[in-house]
């Protein structure tokens, strides 16, 4: 499915003038950095023409994720953090033009590395909360276990029957430890990995009939999570109506089979096969070079 058919960037020379006109309006030399304007102009990045599946490929620097945030703010996609965006962002979004093959659904999204992280903080806050409950609860346990108790007929409150019911419960023969603290306090709400907490949170976040932008994924992904995640994605694209635009360069990712790959190392930018990448060729040579390790 295709939502976004093309995106074009403002022009080297739609850029400078943009900026001779502004600076002679506002005095805009005293600002340290014009960002996002000069990073692609040099480039000759031509009008992008996406697919079910399209990819931006590039080294570090090279503006990949740039490149997403421009297009999610001109689309006003949804995401769960904020980027980094200097006073000129919204003026350069400004200069940017896009156009449609079906309207934008409203749950589209653009997942980044941050909000993945921010996930899986978030986790780990919450269950240091239900472990730290938990030592506090462990205490309560032993303190009602070997305490003298209450009579019923001292019961003179909902408050004195909850104590009451509690010493009743560590006194119990059939209630252990265990089973007096799980019966009041949550699980952890997760026990996975940071990797695989990552992996659901990519999952959580994409929901059917969608356009979804992926920054980086396989920050917080081992290869074989990434794997995971690419076969997800072939079948939202094939089964859930999902459009996808990713910034990666994860070999597996970029092998997506049909994907439209642009990279952005080249001046101009334009699109190639994902064996012709040359990050994708640092491994193939790595491996060819260990090869007989391998039996």
């Amino acid at each position: 499915m295709v939502y976004l058919q093309t995106f074009s960037l403002p022009t080297r020379e739609a850029e400078e003038d943009y900026l001779i006109i502004e600076c002679a309006k506002n005095s805009l030399e005293c600002y340290d950095t014009k960002y996002p304007f000069g990073i692609f102009g040099r480039k000759e990045l031509p009008e992008l023409i996406f697919d079910d599946i399209t990819i931006f490929c590039g080294n570090n620097g090279s503006g990949k994720s740039t490149l997403l945030n421009i297009i999610a703010e001109k689309l006003q996609l949804n995401r769960s953090t904020l980027f980094n965006r200097s006073d000129f962002f919204g003026d350069y979004v400004g200069l940017c033009r896009y156009q449609l093959e079906k309207e934008i659904p409203d749950e589209s999204v653009i997942v980044t590395s941050d909000g993945v992280f921010d996930r899986v903080l978030d986790i780990r806050r919450i269950n240091d909360g239900i472990d730290d409950a938990r030592q506090e609860m462990i205490s309560e346990y032993v303190n009602l276990k070997y305490s003298t108790g209450e009579q019923t007929n001292n019961l003179r409150s909902i408050d004195d029957y909850n104590r009451w019911k509690k010493v009743k419960d560590a006194k119990s023969r059939n209630k252990t430890q265990s089973k007096f603290i799980s019966s009041r306090l949550a699980r952890n709400i997760t026990e996975s990995s940071n990797g695989e907490s990552a992996l659901a949170y990519f999952v959580d976040s994409i929901h059917d009939s969608t356009l979804c932008l992926l920054d980086e994924p396989e920050n917080s992904l081992s290869a074989a999570n990434q794997l995971m995640l690419m076969y997800f994605i072939i079948d939202a694209v094939k089964s859930r109506g999902c459009q996808f635009i990713i910034s990666t360069h994860s070999p597996f990712l970029l092998s997506l089979r049909g994907a439209l790959i642009y990279d952005l190392d080249r001046a101009p930018v334009g699109t190639c096969r994902w064996n012709e990448l040359e990050c994708v060729r640092v491994y193939y040579d790595f491996f060819k070079e260990h090869e007989r390790e391998f039996g």
